[in-house]
């Protein structure tokens, strides 16, 4: 029941940032390194991704779909990771210090933490959790 709840919850927050990626790239935007080409074309498509992810783990027909979806969402967490240390730098550059330590720090933390959620409410891996035999 835990794994289900929190699957939900992993879906209804990647459906939500792919919503705002289409509706709202400006954020987005901001964030990208300098060094991404078709910068708009990718926040799009990014957004796409996260919408049919969220949907890919929560349809009920296919273990084999969920699991690729979290597979995904997890390689697509980690292909944003430089995004989110680019909005670090340039936000602790700033003259006020941005969002500062309390928010960058745990959305660093977070990153690998997403990225082994997204494949365990797939069920792509049970680690650390064992069967009970």
């Amino acid at each position: 029941m835990f794994r289900a709840t929190l699957l939900w919850v992993l879906a209804i927050f990647y459906a939500i940032a792919g919503y705002f990626h289409l509706v709202s790239p400006s954020g987005f935007l901001s964030i990208m390194p300098d060094w991404v080409p078709f910068p708009e074309q990718v926040v799009r498509w990014t957004g796409i991704a996260e919408l049919l992810g969220a949907a890919g783990l929560v349809q009920p027909w296919s273990e084999r779909l969920r699991k690729a979806a979290g597979i995904g969402l997890a390689l697509y967490a980690l292909c944003v990771w430089p995004a989110n240390i680019n909005h670090f730098a340039l936000d602790m550059a700033r003259a006020d210090g941005g969002f500062g330590l309390a928010y960058h720090v745990p959305r660093m933390i977070a990153q690998p933490i997403i990225i082994w959620l997204a494949l365990w409410v797939s069920g792509t891996t049970n680690w650390p959790f064992r069967p009970k035999v």
